[in-house]
């Protein structure tokens, strides 16, 4: 980690992590494009669905990069022992937390459903894809924090093999479920349950390898400096979930509230169609500005900034090529990207084309902010990094999602990402170019 060339190291890191990002991202993409066939309320019962998996994702991303970000330090430090204890809390304590949120919201599924911003026609699909989430959820929440303790320690290939299987199992289990058993909506929430099942099992497995941390129960010693170390490492990574799962709730409101009158459902399912297909986009960057973490950590534990500095602008670099690749290609051909989804629903596909196209004006701004955030969050400088993290989607997003469909009405809604992306970037320059002068000076 702090001897090889940083450019490859970061590529070595980030192939198997964008693997594993991809591949998630193409089950839901799978997921909405199998509901698509059956109907515009079944699309938009994902999407309300989808807030709810925010929610799981903010509390696993939360212990998990808490817990392997000081993971990664105390390696780096040949403190062994530390690591074994906070990787142990980190892992137990989300699981016994998803495990308290499934008793509580699986009695109330149509509450929650409601509370999400499902219209009423959207409930009863929204209720099919939630019961076997909800029932997965302490297995979820534990599956990501492990695939990102052991990324985080450097074993990105096998947090890799645990992701890829289990969502490769998802896609194929789905048209079984849905088609095959005539389970509809609610087959592909069992298979998504299912094969969230297996990666957890998998990942379980990979901690017990020899290169690995162990987690053993005997390590769970909860103590408020275990919680402080995760607080410090995670909380920029809880601030934006838990903003995401905001965002996600009332984008359902504001899709439904400007619609059409009888088109509800379409804009809520279109807007699902459109975060899926920004959401796999997005995870190539994702996984490769993860795959930059280990290295800084590694190096930032070991004082050579020099390092730490080469793989933060190298992952910005790349990218946002790549998400000028990709805006381009989104733009140009937006419509026919939505009617894969449902092209029987004219509505949906051209309220569709018209957000992906919004979007995709300012997507290549989101490298920079970022990799700058990640950098924040890897080198404990908390307070940066949980501003930068809670901008795209809180700090800037909410505002914007809730004051401009005012004056503009569903453009409002459909521009309201775009504005807070831009606006997100304009304040990451000038942190980027702080940080990189205090990286230049060896952190002093």
């Amino acid at each position: 980690m702090t001897q090889k060339p940083v450019k490859l190291l970061v590529c070595k890191m980030a192939i198997p992590t964008i693997i594993a990002m991809v591949t998630t991202a193409l089950y839901n993409i799978v997921d909405a494009a199998f509901i698509g066939r059956l109907s515009t309320e079944g699309t938009a019962g994902i999407g309300i669905a989808f807030a709810y998996m925010t929610f799981i994702q903010a509390l696993g991303f939360f212990f998990g990069h808490g817990s392997g970000n000081f993971i990664s330090r105390a390696l780096g430090a040949k403190d062994r022992s530390s690591a074994s204890v906070v990787a142990t809390v980190g892992f137990v304590t989300p699981f016994l937390l998803g495990a308290l949120a499934a008793l509580l919201c699986l009695p109330n599924l149509s509450a929650l459903s409601r509370l999400l911003g499902a219209p009423p026609e959207v409930v009863p699909y929204a209720n099919d894809y939630l019961r076997f989430i909800v029932i997965a959820t302490p297995f979820m929440m534990s599956a990501l924090t492990l695939n990102n303790q052991l990324r985080l320690q450097g074993n990105a290939n096998f947090g890799m093999v645990g992701i890829v299987s289990g969502a490769l199992l998802n896609i194929a289990l789905d048209p079984l479920f849905i088609f095959t058993l005539d389970m509809g909506v609610s087959g592909a929430s069992l298979a998504t349950a299912v094969s969230q099942l297996f990666s957890w099992v998998l990942l379980l497995a990979g901690t017990f390898k020899p290169e690995s941390v162990h987690i053993k129960l005997r390590d769970f010693k909860p103590s408020f400096k275990v919680y402080y170390e995760i607080l410090r490492g995670g909380l920029p990574s809880l601030f934006r979930q838990v903003f995401n799962c905001a965002a996600a709730v009332i984008l359902n409101y504001s899709a439904a509230h400007y619609a059409a009158p009888g088109h509800e459902a379409a804009a809520v399912a279109a807007f699902a169609v459109v975060t899926r297909i920004m959401m796999f986009a997005f995870s190539v960057v994702l996984g490769f500005c993860q795959g930059f973490q280990p290295v800084c950590g590694f190096n930032y534990g070991a004082g050579l900034y020099h390092r730490v500095r080469e793989s933060w602008l190298f992952a910005t670099w790349v990218g946002t090529a790549f998400l000028l690749v990709i805006s381009l290609l989104g733009f140009l051909f937006a419509p026919q990207i939505v009617a894969l989804f449902r092209a029987e629903d004219p509505e949906l596909v051209a309220l569709g084309a018209a957000t992906l196209r919004w979007q995709c004006a300012a997507f290549p701004l989101v490298g920079l902010f970022t990799a700058t955030g990640m950098l924040f969050q890897n080198i404990r400088m908390t307070g940066p990094a949980t501003l930068l993290s809670i901008c795209r989607n809180g700090l800037f997003f909410l505002p914007a999602i809730l004051l401009l469909p005012l004056a503009l009405g569903m453009q409002g809604v459909q521009m309201a990402q775009a504005v807070a992306d831009l606006l997100t970037f304009l304040l990451a320059v000038p942190y980027a170019l702080w940080i990189n002068r205090r990286l230049l000076r060896g952190m002093k």
